[in-house]
């Protein structure tokens, strides 16, 4: 909003406010601000209240939760983080990690590399199946996983593989390998559809420009495209990280060996046959979900860039 003043000046909303700040004018309480203050805060409070709850019982011992006046939201005789170090070796939460950050990383860099190749074709380029390419390519997250999930273990179970790759079955089941190949496959359309929407809005002038100075299609990808797209993949590189290593269903339908395993599976451990603790299982799953927090709050500031992208355009 703008009001006209003497001088047929215009003054915007924001401006009026700060020059009454100034002045010492108090500023008129608007209703709809508190109700979304509101509204935020209160979202934020159910949001942490489960992960707060889940730490606070993971400090607990099992003794004091399983009796009957020992409830969660008794005072406390004891804190220790011995929860922690138990579900670490019981879960082989070690081991499980490897795994999945050999499952993670691959899966991770040749997504965002091949969907970048894709969205550089789709999106600076015209040619005769442009936009069937494109829509090929993003058709593929529609699909859900359960539908085809007889055929794809059928296809895995006989396609042969060397012994240096799968040592144990000898087919693309039960193998990284496989896991990463089938990452990439659900992963690849939902990147490319947002790279080319992003590389869209760059001028195609900069691409002309590079070619006259001699560059090729390989150096104008890596040198001019590439640099510019980084908000963009960083903000995807965040969100495949947590959907990747989050994944448990694809790593217990194709993978039948438990060390093999991603660390999801390690909650399965945390389990017995006839008695669950569940402050080993909350200890355990707030070590599972560090992580993705710490790449979160690294990747934070590109983050947060690469989504707000375009906000500002008219």
């Amino acid at each position: 909003m703008s009001a006209t003043v003497a001088g047929g000046q215009v003054v915007s909303e924001g401006v009026r406010e700060r020059v009454a700040t100034a002045t010492g004018r108090r500023r008129p309480i608007r209703w709809s601000r508190v109700v979304l203050h509101t509204f935020l805060i209160s979202t934020a409070i159910v949001m942490i209240m489960p992960i707060a709850l889940a730490f606070y019982a993971s400090l607990r011992p099992y003794a004091e939760t399983s009796s009957r006046k020992g409830g969660l939201f008794t005072f406390p005789k004891k804190l220790s983080f011995a929860n922690y170090s138990s579900a670490f070796k019981q879960g082989d939460m070690g081991r499980h990690l490897w795994v999945t950050f050999l499952i993670v990383v691959p899966a991770l860099i040749l997504t965002l590399l091949l969907a970048s190749f894709v969205a550089f074709a789709v999106s600076r380029y015209s040619f005769r199946f442009n936009l069937v390419l494109l829509m090929l390519f993003t058709a593929g997250n529609l699909m859900p996983q359960q539908v085809i999930i007889l055929p794809l273990f059928q296809i895995y179970s006989r396609i042969p593989l060397p012994s240096s790759i799968s040592p144990n079955s000898g087919h693309l089941n039960n193998t990284i390998f496989g896991l990463v190949l089938i990452h990439i496959a659900f992963q690849i359309g939902f990147c490319t559809f947002v790279l080319s929407n992003y590389m869209k809005t760059i001028p195609k002038e900069l691409g002309e420009a590079a070619s006259v100075d001699g560059a090729s299609v390989p150096k104008q990808f890596y040198r001019v495209i590439l640099p510019i797209c980084r908000p963009a993949l960083a903000a995807l590189a965040t969100l495949e990280f947590t959907w990747i290593y989050n994944d448990f269903f694809w790593a217990v339908t194709l993978v039948s060996r438990g060390n093999l395993r991603p660390i999801t599976s390690s909650i399965k451990n945390l389990s017995g046959q006839f008695l669950t603790d569940d402050n080993l299982v909350a200890a355990g799953s707030l070590m599972i979900a560090l992580p993705t927090l710490i790449v979160y709050l690294i990747l934070q500031k590109q983050f947060i860039s690469g989504l707000t992208l375009g906000a500002n355009k008219g």
